[in-house]
């Protein structure tokens, strides 16, 4: 049976002591993520990926497509519903991202 959305995030690392995540291309702010209602969700799973991963890159990207569970699919059917996801799709589709050293680094925001 696979795990729903809410399940796999109690599963991941708290993140009651972060106001934010940023993430960044080289020196550029892409996006910066409120750890508030409606967002802290995207905020544990970049959070749990800068854990193991330590950057975004496309294989931290497939794990976060993971985590999401059912609203990966979602944000495939709507595309711009889930922001947060349609840039791990982005990520994992893009080829400069694969098999190199090119990532997003984050930022973690006490």
């Amino acid at each position: 049976m696979t795990m729903k959305f809410n399940e796999i995030l109690s599963t991941l690392p708290a993140i009651d002591h972060l106001a934010a995540l940023e993430l960044f291309d080289g020196d550029q702010l892409l996006a910066r993520i409120e750890n508030k209602p409606g967002s802290a969700g995207s905020v544990k799973v970049y959070h749990a990926l800068y854990q193991e991963f330590d950057a975004l890159n496309a294989d931290a990207a497939a794990k976060g497509l993971l985590l999401y569970a059912e609203h990966t699919q979602d944000a495939i059917a709507f595309p711009g519903k889930h922001p947060n996801i349609d840039r791990l799709l982005a990520l994992a589709e893009d080829d400069s991202f694969r098999d190199t050293d090119r990532a997003l680094s984050m930022k973690l925001v006490g």
